[in-house]
């Protein structure tokens, strides 16, 4: 099966889900606090420590197998939010990106962290 796009994933996603007979517990509610929590786990992995021990994260391999667990979790879960919700996350994406390239032009927005209603 090949799993490199979303809608592949996804397939593979809800038939482990389904098999398990879970989607009784995936309430698009519960999926949104579920997304969180598996957030608040992959930014755990950077508590108390500075930018440049967060920068080395990547180059140990326990924590480099847990960032990419978290990563992982938060991602399967949006796609079961985005099934739930009926949204197609790729076209979303790329729509999303198109907004923001209107929101924040290169010529205004290059090197600058201002929020689009601060760029001038």
């Amino acid at each position: 099966m090949k799993l490199n796009d979303f809608s592949a994933l996804t397939a593979a996603l809800l038939e482990f889900r389904d098999a398990r007979d879970w989607k009784q517990f995936h309430s698009l509610r519960n999926l949104i606090i579920s997304l969180n929590l598996e957030a608040a786990e992959l930014l755990e992995l950077t508590q108390w420590k500075s930018d440049a021990e967060v920068e080395a994260l990547p180059s140990n391999p326990a924590i480099h197998e847990a960032l990419r667990d978290e990563c992982a979790d938060v991602l399967l879960y949006l796609l079961l939010i985005a099934d739930a919700a009926g949204v197609d996350l790729a076209t979303a994406a790329r729509e999303k990106i198109d907004k923001n390239a209107q929101k924040y032009p290169v010529a205004k927005a290059y090197g600058s962290r201002a929020k689009y209603t601060e760029l001038g």
